[in-house]
This record gives structure tokens, sequence and C-alpha cells, in this order.
């Protein structure tokens, strides 16, 4: 009986592991980083450092974002609707 929830417990870690690598959780965890980036360069202007950073995330994203696309793109609507990103391709 303790081996079956032992084993519950480790299934569960795993699956939220694989949610981790998952590439919407990459993209949700790219997004939060580019807001903090954007507020953070609205006060400092001239950390060329941060924006290079930021560019540097923004391209990850969107290479995941552009893969996510041809994967499914029913999942990449729904992602881009609940982290209201504008899509530069339906414009």
């Amino acid at each position: 009986m303790v081996k079956n929830t032992f084993i519950s417990v480790i299934s569960q870690e795993e699956k939220e592991e694989n949610r981790r690598g998952s590439v919407e959780f990459q993209i949700v965890g790219f997004t939060n980083k580019i807001r903090r980036l954007t507020s953070h360069l609205e006060l400092h202007r001239k950390d060329y450092l941060s924006q290079r950073g930021l560019r540097k995330i923004l391209g990850k994203r969107q290479r995941l974002l552009s893969y996510l696309a041809k994967k499914n793109r029913v999942r990449y609507k729904e992602l881009i609707s609940q982290l209201d990103i504008r899509d530069s391709k339906t414009r």
C-alpha cells in the first residue's frame, strides 16, 4: 500500500516535469521575462545589456511560437489569446 502511494506521487511529479518542458510552459516563462525586462527598461533606458537580453528572449519566444503554430494551430491560438500576445502574421 505504501508502495502504491509512492508510485502515484512519483508519477504526479513526472507529469509536472513534462508540463515544465512543454512549448506552452516555455512560452509563458519567456513572456513573463519579457514583461519584467520591459518594465525594467522603462526606468533604465540605457541598460544595453538588458536590451540585448530582451531581444534574445523575444527571438526564442518567436521561434517557439512559430513551431507551435506549425505543430498545432488550435493550441497556438488559445495560447496567444490567453497571454494577450499580438500575432504579427495575422495583421
